[in-house]
């Protein structure tokens, strides 16, 4: 079916009240606001959900087992589960609308995390594993759900929009490790495992954060978004193919470049991220100082994002593109010269680090919607995703092995100046817009 024949199709089947955001931008500024507001809610609960499979993934297979070989296979696991379920998840957002996607996503997530602590009940490692997979629902429809808040927002709001939702995902981040304890000691008083208390806690944030996507996404802004682009189409149509052509051509470049930072900065950070505790742990530094370290990267990656939003609205996706391969580079070159009995250096290391991480993400994510028509963008954005999800899997399985056969110091050097791919990329985007 053609373009033209889906836009008739969606004007014909509009509902009254979904006339009334078409006619009134100040409609679809309330909606705009309200999408915020419960985009943020649904990512606090969201971020505490995350924190269980970081924190205590690995220490469940290793008690279960009896052994650390394995002790990865967790991370690998809710990593591949959130690959397949990013792809999932846009492809349900495009068909039905953000809130059947997002829900079904953070729900799906729910249930794994209860599958986690049946395992633990059982000692079932088989139910353990497949259980992680489906976990990794809800870690994927974290991330995804940055993107709803950009559906009714123009040009000049998309970063901003999706910083917030960054934000308030670390509100959950943050508080999710501190109740590790918390949860462990209600785990253990109601005869679960103590390590299966984070899973319990996981469960119930992400069915939280789908039952208010679920129940409060209303309208749904994609579906709303479409058939205002639907009407905009209808009303270019006399628009010449020459015209035509030349919009699809920078759209692909959009999807590009925003693919591409992603793409990089995930695989240098989680290069990097991964093996700094491992170096940690060979030069002396104990646990708390280990922790002291990720704990200030994980601020870095999250709380400049209002402040990296506005940069990306105000100065430009370019420049902030550019910014991000530049603060990894220092990041890899900091963490390469770093002594090894120097907390400062590797502060500022994985500080630089989570902060470039910060800039490609927002950045690269707003070229994206920037580059997405509405009707495709959900299903887009959840392609870009998996591709996300299987760099950073990338990253952190090369880290290692680059590690072990040079040093920290080469890994950092290389995460470094692999970001520096980034620049021949805006350059070739640059150039090509000049050129038409």
């Amino acid at each position: 079916m053609s373009h033209n024949a889906n836009v008739s199709k969606a004007l014909e089947r509009q509902p009254d009240w979904l006339q009334r955001y078409i006619d009134s931008p100040e409609k679809q500024k309330q909606l705009y606001k309200r999408t915020l507001i419960i985009v943020v809610i649904s990512q606090i609960f969201g971020g505490a959900g995350l924190a269980a499979g970081i924190t205590v993934g690995a220490l469940i297979a290793q008690d279960m087992l009896g052994t650390d070989q394995f002790a990865g296979v967790p991370t690998a696991l809710f990593t591949l589960g959130s690959a397949v379920a990013a792809y999932l998840v846009g492809r349900i957002s495009q068909r039905f609308g953000r809130r059947l996607g997002l829900a079904a996503g953070f729900l799906t997530g729910g249930i794994g995390a209860i599958g986690v602590v049946i395992s633990a009940l059982t000692n079932n490692i088989l139910l353990l594993f497949a259980s992680l997979l489906i976990y990794g629902a809800g870690t994927a429809t974290n991330l995804q759900a940055r993107y709803a808040g950009t559906d009714m927002a123009n040009t000049k709001q998309r970063a901003t929009a999706i910083s917030i939702s960054m934000v308030s995902t670390t509100f959950g981040a943050v508080a999710g490790p501190n109740l590790v304890d918390v949860m462990g000691g209600f785990a253990a008083s109601i005869g679960v495992p103590a390590l299966a208390g984070p899973f319990i806690l996981a469960a119930a944030a992400f069915i939280l954060a789908g039952l208010v996507l679920l129940v409060f996404l209303r309208p749904d802004p994609l579906l709303v978004a479409n058939v205002i682009e639907a009407v905009k189409s209808r009303e270019k149509e006399d628009l010449s193919i020459v015209n035509t052509n030349s919009t699809q051509r920078i759209e692909r470049r959009g999807l590009i470049v925003g693919t591409t930072l992603m793409i990089l900065t995930q695989m240098v950070m989680v290069g990097i991220m991964t093996m700094t505790p491992v170096h940690m742990r060979h030069h002396g530094h104990g646990l708390s100082e280990v922790g002291m370290v990720i704990s200030i990267h994980v601020a870095f990656m999250y709380l400049p994002s209002f402040v990296t939003g506005i940069l990306v609205d105000k100065i430009g996706r370019t420049a902030m593109a550019i910014a991000s391969g530049v603060t990894l580079l220092a990041a890899g070159v900091f963490a390469a010269i770093a002594p090894a009995d120097s907390m400062l250096f590797l502060i500022v290391a994985l500080a630089l680090l989570g902060l470039g991480w910060n800039f490609g993400l927002i950045c690269g994510t707003a070229l994206i919607v920037d580059a997405t028509h509405p009707t495709t963008r959900a299903k887009t954005q959840g392609t870009a995703d998996v591709l996300i999800a299987l760099a950073g899997a990338t990253g952190g399985a090369l880290s290692g092995m680059v590690a072990a056969q040079s040093s920290y110091a080469t890994l950092s050097l290389a995460g470094g100046f692999l970001s520096l791919l980034l620049l021949p990329v805006v350059v070739w985007s640059r150039y090509n817009s000049k050129n038409g």
